[in-house]
């Protein structure tokens, strides 16, 4: 999701660390080391990594692309490939047949039909286009907090994941628990009365 739509989730975080300095040149070197790798053509049926906020189709972080003001912008790219069980099943099938058919036998063993299988899966999944799911997002390095523009199981862990992976710092999501521990004034006699709370349902 763009942080420039007109509807926008974001989940925030609170980033504990720092890195090397020159702080700008390592942000590049990372992401540069983790950019999405195309997987249009390849058997592969999922990629994930960094792209460019403002072309993510052709991600380029040099020059200091990935700097606005104070801000470090880039974006999360997920691209997946997903296939129809029916679509499976007719080239299978299809498969199976002309496997019979050049033998000149009945049927297959387990594990020939396992090799036919897997031979359908790998063709399909060079066959069709990745589609692309781009996630901006925006990190104030200097108050160590990112925003990240959604709040979607799937994408957020993804994010994580590859930040921690890229970075090698801790992210720490922001909620009211989170928020509270994280004052600056707050007490270490209120900490423990935080850490002390249950979860009550309200029904």
């Amino acid at each position: 999701m763009s942080f420039l739509s007109s509807n926008v989730s974001i989940t925030n975080y609170i980033v504990n660390g720092q890195l090397e300095e020159p702080v700008a040149e390592t942000i590049f070197e990372r992401l540069s080391s983790h950019v999405i790798e195309d997987i249009d053509g390849e058997a592969t049926d999922k990629s994930v990594g960094w792209t460019s906020y403002d072309n993510p189709f052709e991600p380029d972080f040099k020059g200091s692309q990935f700097i606005i003001g104070s801000h470090f912008v880039f974006s999360l790219r997920i691209d997946k490939k997903q296939i129809s069980p029916r679509v499976i099943l007719k080239h299978y099938q299809k498969e199976l047949a002309k496997k019979l058919k050049e033998t000149g036998r009945d049927y297959l063993n387990k594990g020939e039909k396992k090799a036919v299988k897997d031979y359908v899966i790998t063709m399909l999944y060079q066959r069709i286009p990745a589609s692309p799911y781009v996630y901006d997002m925006v990190w104030n390095y200097e108050k160590s907090r990112i925003s990240f523009f959604s709040n979607q199981k799937t994408a957020n862990d993804e994010f994580e994941t590859l930040f921690i992976k890229s970075f090698n710092l801790e992210l720490i999501r922001i909620f009211p628990y989170t928020s509270a521990f994280f004052l600056q004034n707050i007490s270490d006699s209120e900490k423990d009365i935080l850490n002390s709370l249950k979860p009550d349902s309200f029904i």
